[in-house]
């Protein structure tokens, strides 16, 4: 019968199922059902089938899922405000690092977006054992303030934003447009969250000041209490309504972009050249240092915000100019902080800070000179924007690697 099964035998030709499917649907359908059930791995069949046993999700059915995604994010909301409270208790009897509190929230953000987006199960499997094997680990740490456990607890967070990376894009997380995608939903979920904090926090002041009218001072138990647990279930509120399609922060984030980049790149400008008139020296003084490392980071930050915002358009637009110069500014101050650390290690030694600083800068200089080449390239005509994002959505994985290694060798090393 294979033999005569027209489907099978143009398997390869697409163009002669589609005629055969336009000349005889209801035969093309007879024989597809055999063909289907002999080659289930085929993708071309695969195709055809989604094609002919398509049926749109019903407005019941859509009506359904956003309930269940409704009901679990009220689930997660409440379970992340009671973990929160709890780690706060034993952060308080000091038996426990603060860092821990992040555990009260983060779990629950990739809970929620392997539910709704769930991945292949050695995916899932690997997200749960380093959220255990992090949470383990790090208790099994002494709590000082030692610098190699600072810079762990530092680390953590950026660690964990990485699997609630995997968690977010699911089987495509070796994909460019899901990691872009993450990058744009950090964005909009940060200026949600601040939006919702912000109110949360007149609602705390109002609240205080009624009942201080009746002279009672709830101020240690509303903020102990209701304060941190609304804290922590607000960032599972925040996401759910981000993974809705919130118009406010989808709209709003272009234009967030647009803005702070000029005002970014016009504020170094200046700043640099006072530097420069007062003779700061990064190689001397440590502060000044530090502080222009967190210049970098933000800078850093704003422009891959800025890249991550500017879309597909293949048009040149004055928010491209002044990306690049950003970027161009961006590897001026990391080779300056660069240099100063390498000075700082040949003249002092070596120490847990200034090691992970010199890994930080490395990485960064790595990452600004690929973008900044993409940039060149696209400026010039030569390539399109996509590789431009994809010199930012490539790397991130090293970011989350090297979080990783300062989390669980530091400590370790530089006991």
């Amino acid at each position: 019968m294979d033999a005569n099964n027209w489907v099978i035998n143009n398997m390869d030709n697409p163009h002669e199922l589609e005629r055969m499917f336009r000349k005889d649907p209801k035969s093309f359908k007879k024989l597809f059902s055999h063909a289907w059930k002999q080659n289930p791995d085929s993708e071309v069949l695969a195709v055809w089938y989604e094609r002919l046993n398509f049926q749109e999700k019903t407005h019941t059915e859509k009506a359904s899922l956003r309930q269940n995604s409704f009901l679990l994010m009220g689930i997660l909301a409440v379970l992340a405000g009671v973990s929160t409270r709890i780690l706060f208790h034993f952060v308080e009897q000091e038996a426990i690092a603060p860092i821990n509190l992040a555990f009260g929230i983060l779990p629950f953000i990739a809970a929620y977006f392997v539910y709704n987006n769930p991945p292949k199960k050695r995916v899932l499997y690997l997200i749960a054992a380093l959220f255990l094997i992090s949470g383990f680990y790090l208790n099994m740490l002494p709590i000082n303030e030692k610098d190699s456990m600072i810079l762990a607890y530092i680390h953590l967070p950026i660690f964990l934003w990485g699997l609630i990376g995997i968690a977010f894009t699911g089987n495509k997380y070796k994909e460019g447009s899901t990691r872009l995608a993450y990058l744009k939903f950090n964005l909009e979920f940060g200026i949600l969250y601040a939006c919702m904090a912000i109110s949360g926090m007149l609602l705390a002041l109002l609240t205080l000041r009624l009942f201080s009218f009746v002279d009672l001072d709830i101020e240690d138990f509303y903020f102990r209490n209701i304060v941190l647990f609304g804290a922590a279930a607000l960032a599972v509120v925040a996401t759910y309504l981000v993974s809705m399609n919130l118009k406010l922060a989808k709209n709003i984030t272009p234009y967030i972009a647009k803005i702070f980049s000029p005002l970014v790149l016009v504020t170094l400008l200046v700043y640099l050249i006072t530097v420069i008139w007062v003779g700061k020296n990064p190689f001397l003084d440590r502060n000044f240092l530090i502080a222009f490392n967190g210049i970098l980071l933000g800078v850093l930050a704003v422009t891959i915000f800025s890249i991550t915002e500017s879309g597909t358009d293949e048009k040149k637009s004055l928010s491209d100019y002044i990306n690049f110069a950003l970027i161009v500014l961006a590897l001026i101050i990391d080779s300056v902080a660069l240099s100063a650390i390498v000075f700082r290690l040949s003249s002092y030694g070596i120490t847990p800070n200034r090691l992970a600083v010199l890994g930080v800068n490395i990485l960064i200089c790595g990452n600004l000179i690929w973008i900044m080449v993409s940039y060149l390239r696209f400026l010039q005509n030569k390539t399109g924007p996509s590789t431009i994002q994809a010199a930012v959505t490539k790397y991130l994985p090293v970011y989350g690697l090297w979080a990783a290694l300062v989390t669980f060798t530091f400590p370790l090393i530089f006991k």
